[in-house]
């Protein structure tokens, strides 16, 4: 036990004085964070749509029908009360909720005109926008008037909810943190074990009085440690720099983000177990984890609008189900109740790649 402690303390010894790894470990982060924070900039066009229908009757059929027909929209969901919208929108079961009041067809009748509520899910500011656009258009459409909103007719009333002021910033913040934590984890881990094959140094330590399993764990342990200090530092920063709101628990974000954080660790040692040197596990690491983690995880590109199998590919991607973690947490305020399933399937990720992990380097060092 002493020399395993000896051997961590001096791997923060190692990290603490080489100025490229503090770069990568502190630097890099913050000025990703500022950077894309302020320059990313994206438009969504496809989401799931909830009707929550009051009336019933055949004119708000003839509407759903319209919107439903126009293959922008698909139903997702059908709503008895509005307690119900939020849920809906905590879970990511739908995008927008469709209102029709009460008598919805006799009033247009009768009077000439109807109220109709678009309630739009803003945590994502630009898919709330187009949604509201479209919708109110099929809407128009529906009655006549596709150009120009009549004084009567059907009267569409906009609510946004998570995000009202439509702030890019909550959307790619948010995401940036996971693209973060993947990238300098996994990277910096897989670098700095391949670092001791290359320089011959790892078989120093295989006669040393440590087991392998030590040795993984030495390796790791500061990164961790340091990757847990790292989240909090981007936290603040999105907090107190670009005002991102943080409704939820902070200890659940806490919690999965330390899940997140291990599985990224476990990439990183599965990656350093299948390569010799430092430049190919900098490769891999970036190939197959940086690409991924941009494009599959819906970090910039909704995954709803790309081919079927890329979406099927992206649940490998574990950035995919942290991001829909810290979204729910941060600016819907959801809490285990409602991530249970993607904290599930987190844990599972981070369980097998862990054990693959460990038992592939375990083997290729005795």
């Amino acid at each position: 036990m002493k020399a395993f402690i000896g051997f961590v303390r001096k791997e923060f010894l190692h990290i603490f004085r080489d100025r490229r790894t503090l770069l990568i470990l502190f630097g890099m982060p913050l000025i990703q964070l500022v950077l894309f924070g302020y320059a990313v900039r994206n438009e969504l066009n496809k989401a799931d749509i909830a009707i929550l229908d009051h009336s019933r009757d055949e004119v708000t059929r003839q509407i759903t029908d319209k919107l439903l027909s126009s293959g922008l929209f698909q139903l997702s969901a059908v709503l008895s009360s509005e307690a119900e919208i939020e849920e809906v929108f905590q879970k990511g079961i739908a995008r927008s909720v469709i209102i029709f009041e009460s008598g919805f067809g006799r009033r247009f009748l009768h009077e000439g005109r109807a109220d109709v509520s678009i309630v739009t899910d803003a945590s994502d500011p630009n898919m709330a926008q187009i949604l509201e656009g479209y919708i109110a258009s099929i809407i128009r459409e529906s009655q006549g008037q596709p150009d120009q909103m009549v004084r009567t007719g059907f009267v569409p009333e906009m609510r946004m909810l998570f995000n009202p002021e439509l702030r890019s910033a909550n959307l790619f913040v948010p995401g940036l943190v996971a693209f973060i934590f993947m990238l300098v984890s996994a990277f910096l881990t897989s670098i700095t074990i391949a670092r001791e094959k290359e320089l011959g140094t790892m078989e120093v330590l295989l006669v040393s009085p440590l087991n392998p399993l030590q040795i993984i764990l030495g390796k790791v342990l500061p990164y961790l440690v340091l990757s847990v200090v790292n989240v909090f530092t981007v936290l603040i920063v999105a907090l107190l720099l670009f005002r991102v709101p943080f409704l939820g628990s902070l200890v659940l974000f806490s919690l999965l983000s330390l899940l997140f954080i291990m599985t990224a660790l476990a990439l990183g040692v599965r990656i350093s177990s299948a390569v010799k040197d430092q430049q190919t596990a900098m490769m891999m690491s970036l190939a197959g984890l940086l690409l991924p983690t941009i494009l599959l995880s819906g970090f910039i590109f909704p995954i709803s609008n790309m081919p079927a199998i890329l979406q099927y590919l992206s649940h490998v991607v574990p950035a995919k189900w942290y991001l829909i973690i810290i979204r729910g947490i941060m600016l819907k305020g959801a809490g285990l109740e409602v991530l249970w399933m993607e904290s599930l399937i987190l844990f599972g990720m981070m369980a097998v790649l862990l054990i693959a992990s460990i038992t592939s380097f375990k083997i290729r060092l005795e």
